[in-house]
């Protein structure tokens, strides 16, 4: 069994760990050591510290509001050490962990088919990817970088852009011979449209009517708060969708979803960007080889 030697930092280390895998075991897991041996460290810990970090009342593992602000602070003194351990050392190798946030569709069409051969190229690197699509606190999540759409808001966050997509509106053959192909945006009112459950910067479908901009507000009986899980039910044929060309391409010229209204689209594009916080000092060398990765090869079109 490994030896973690127990000093500040490498209790920091232990603590950090367990709350990011959730539970004692998990983080024992990682570490090779014993629940139990991870369990004594925190009590440990905490009677040093005098508080208590982590409730013990429930099943699940609840951090205390001491607790949640160690590790806030606990994160920060890691990430801290290892910079200054690159940087003593002149590393340029990129190595280390990666927290990396994005929305399903990026990661399914975009990310996943090219992980092998980033991967290959920096094999000190790991990568915990998290999937959502909704916006993030990239400070509060823990994340390194994340990948998001739509217009940027102004914050102390740094952004390369990854280009755009064209947005479509399509249903599955299947769908259309039931419920008929609308030839014109009013019609939509008649069917289901697929929706997202989140609040979203822009929620309309965007047309052009008559040379003019025509806005549609979605309604239907199934939200869905992912895109990827949008396309699946696209895909089944439960009701029409609004994606970007780069999702659904594939299953257009496949022939399993079929574009429509293309006379009324607006032309509409939603811009993709790598954000990551910028502080004014020297990115990490791991954050800045997968930022660098995205913008050669990560793009989207």
């Amino acid at each position: 069994m490994a030896r973690i030697d127990i000093n500040r930092s490498g209790e920091m280390e232990v603590f950090v760990r367990v709350v990011e895998s959730g539970g004692f075991s998990a983080a024992a897991r990682s570490l090779s050591l014993t629940p139990s041996a991870v369990s004594k460290l925190i009590s440990r810990l905490e009677k040093r510290l005098g508080a208590r970090l982590i409730s013990r009342s429930t099943r699940h593992l609840q951090l205390t509001p001491e607790g949640r602000e160690f590790f806030e602070r606990s994160t920060a003194v890691l990430a801290g050490i290892e910079d200054a351990e690159r940087a003593a050392g002149s590393a340029v190798e990129a190595v280390g962990r990666i927290r990396f946030n994005s929305s399903s569709v990026y990661c399914a069409h975009v990310l996943n088919p090219l992980l092998p051969e980033f991967l290959a190229l920096y094999p000190g690197v790991t990568l915990d990817i998290a999937q959502t699509d909704m916006v993030i606190d990239l400070l509060a999540d823990h994340a390194d970088v994340a990948v998001r759409t739509g217009p940027l808001k102004s914050s102390s966050l740094m952004a390369r852009k990854l280009g755009q997509t064209r947005l479509i509106v399509a249903a599955s053959p299947a769908y259309l011979e039931r419920f008929g192909t609308p030839q014109h945006p009013s019609e939509l009112a008649t069917h289901n449209l697929l929706r997202f459950a989140y609040t979203r910067s822009v929620r309309d479908w965007a047309f052009r009517v008559d040379g003019e901009p025509h806005a549609f507000t979605p309604a239907g009986t199934v939200q869905v708060n992912d895109g990827e899980g949008m396309r699946q039910l696209a895909l089944s044929g439960v009701g029409i969708v609004r994606m970007g060309a780069f999702v659904i391409r594939e299953d257009i010229r496949a022939g399993r979803l079929v574009p429509i209204l293309e006379d009324f689209n607006s032309g509409d594009e939603e811009d993709f960007y790598a954000i990551y916080v910028g502080q004014g000092g020297p990115l990490p060398s791991r954050v800045r080889a997968l930022l660098d990765f995205l913008a050669e090869r990560g793009k989207v079109s």
